[in-house]
Parts: structure tokens; C-alpha cells; sequence
């Protein structure tokens, strides 16, 4: 596979689980070599970046940390190995939350703790290029909403975001393009909105209190109809005419209509539509 994630953008990166993702972050970041091809961060393989922290920031594992040690001294270490002032540990601390809890040791942090000390971890030498895999697992709503306007603060400041996830809602609200791979190949580069669109019909939700004669009337006019919902709903998912069509066609025949919904592209039936034959564990049957 082959992709690009570009400055001032946040990218984000979907797969089924066993897809590929952990190990090709792990190859961007030097840590495991492919067997063919060659993965660079600005036209540069990452091991050849003399400036280490201060070009690259990542979180890979939020719980590979010390756990005797306070918050402030973890971040202490790589800023003096990188030649990175003292201040700007605490600048990174209260960047993500974690100023009132510089002094106590990660071993009592949450995972949502860790996890915001991986990402200050990240932002200590102000990278251009920041890698994150998983960075909101384990957050509170108020831990990710301030993650969410961070990664879209720093792609806006022109730096490259490079995002893992399996949150599709955090991928709409966060990124702006997406690479998607499954068993270790690409499967789609492009904007969130293009792929939504792309991998899902549109349709327009019909609410009646006798379904039988809109269902006849919007297939004589070429939709296609199906019943939604449980049994004896009368609801009807309909594709193929748009919403302002279907309201006409029911107001010549006379028919009362309850519901009227034009249904916008999900990224998440996108996702699951595309990547069905990708999974590696499906639930309730061997592959």
C-alpha cells in the first residue's frame, strides 16, 4: 500500500482489527522494518532525523510508562536527551490537563491519565509531525473533547496529524481525510466526506400509516423500497428518489405521510460496508 498524509491536516487511519495499523506506525517510527518498500516522514526514513523529539512526536502505548515515576519527571528524561528546557515540560502538562498532577506518580493514573501523558510525551520537543495510535482510549467526554480541539488546533497550526482509531464518531469530528486498510492493504485515501459518501447508498426514511400503497407508488416511479424497523412498522427506507420527489409523488396520490427523512451518508456503515472482507474476527462465524 501506498498513501501520503500531509501537513496541516489531520489523517486518520481505519482498519479492521489485525489490519496492519500498529505495524505500520511501528514502521514510520523506525521500530519495525518492512520487508519491501520504505516509509518516510518529510522524504526521510525517521532513524535518519537527527533532531528526534523536536521533528517526530508520538504515542504508540499509553501504559509502557514507569510506574513509580511522577508525570513530570517521565517527561523530564527524553527532554534533556533531547535538549528541550525544563518549562516546556510543564507547558505540555497543561496542555493536555495534567498540571495539577505533575508531582504524582503514574503508577494511580487512570488509563485516560496515561494516555494524556503519551500525548504530552508527544508534543515535548513541538514536533511538526505528530503519530498517534489509539490517543482517546480510556478518556472521560470532557479528555477527549479537549484532544479532539488539540489534534485540530495543531493541524490548523500546519503540522501533519497522523491518527489511529476505531472510533468512527471521533474520525467525523476530528479528521479530515482517511486511510483505511485491511489485512494489510489500502483500501481507500481521501476525504472523510468522499468516503462516507462513497461506500454508502443514500436514502430517504418514509413514515405512513398504511405502508402498502406508497411502497406500489415510489417502485412504479423506479425507487427501491424496503420495510424498516421491526415487524408492522410502517416505516420505509427508500432509495433512488430524493426526498423532495417522494413528498410530490404522495401528495398527488393522496397519501399522508408521518416521516419525511432524507438519511445522509453514515462513515460508519461506509466503514463496515467496505471492509467487510477484511476482518480477521467476525462475531458468530469462523472466517
Amino acid at each position: 500500500m501506498s498513501f501520503t498524509a500531509r501537513p496541516g491536516r489531520v489523517t486518520g487511519f481505519l482498519g479492521p482489527n489485525g489490519a496492519g495499523k500498529s505495524t505500520t506506525l511501528r514502521m514510520v517510527l523506525g521500530l519495525d522494518a518492512p520487508t519491501a518498500g520504505t516509509a518516510t516522514v518529510s522524504g526521510v526514513p525517521f532513524r535518519r532525523h537527527p533532531r528526534g523529539l523536536r521533528h517526530v512526536g508520538a504515542l504508540l502505548d499509553a501504559g509502557q510508562v514507569h510506574g513509580g515515576r511522577s508525570a513530570a519527571a517521565h517527561l523530564v528524561a527524553p527532554a534533556r536527551s533531547n535538549g528541550i528546557p525544563r518549562s516546556r515540560v510543564e507547558e505540555v502538562l497543561q496542555e493536555v490537563g495534567l498540571a495539577g498532577a505533575a508531582n504524582r506518580r503514574i503508577g494511580g493514573f487512570s488509563l485516560g491519565m496515561k494516555q494524556r501523558l503519551g500525548i504530552a510525551g508527544a508534543l515535548l520537543g513541538d514536533p511538526p509531525v505528530l503519530v498517534f495510535d489509539e490517543p482517546v482510549n480510556g478518556m472521560d467526554p470532557e479528555g477527549v473533547l479537549r484532544v479532539r480541539r488539540l489534534f485540530r488546533r495543531l493541524a490548523a497550526e500546519g503540522r501533519t496529524v497522523f491518527l489511529s482509531s476505531h472510533l468512527m464518531s471521533e474520525m467525523e469530528n476530528t479528521a479530515d481525510e482517511l486511510v483505511v486498510i485491511g489485512r494489510g492493504r489500502l483500501i481507500a485515501a481521501e476525504s472523510v466526506r468522499d468516503f462516507a459518501a462513497r461506500g454508502t447508498r443514500r436514502s430517504v426514511v418514509v413514515g405512513t400509516p398504511q405502508a402498502a400503497e406508497p411502497a406500489a407508488v415510489l417502485t412504479a416511479a423506479g425507487a427501491s423500497v424496503e420495510p424498516e424497523g421491526t415487524a408492522g412498522a410502517e416505516r420505509l427506507a427508500v432509495t433512488g428518489l430524493p426526498a423532495d420527489r417522494i413528498g410530490a409523488l404522495a401528495f398527488e396520490k393522496g397519501i399522508r405521510l408521518d416521516e419525511l427523512t432524507a438519511r445522509t451518508a453514515s462513515l460508519e456503515a461506509a466503514f463496515m460496508e467496505l471492509t467487510a472482507g477484511s476482518a480477521e474476527h467476525l462475531a458468530g462465524q469462523p472466517r
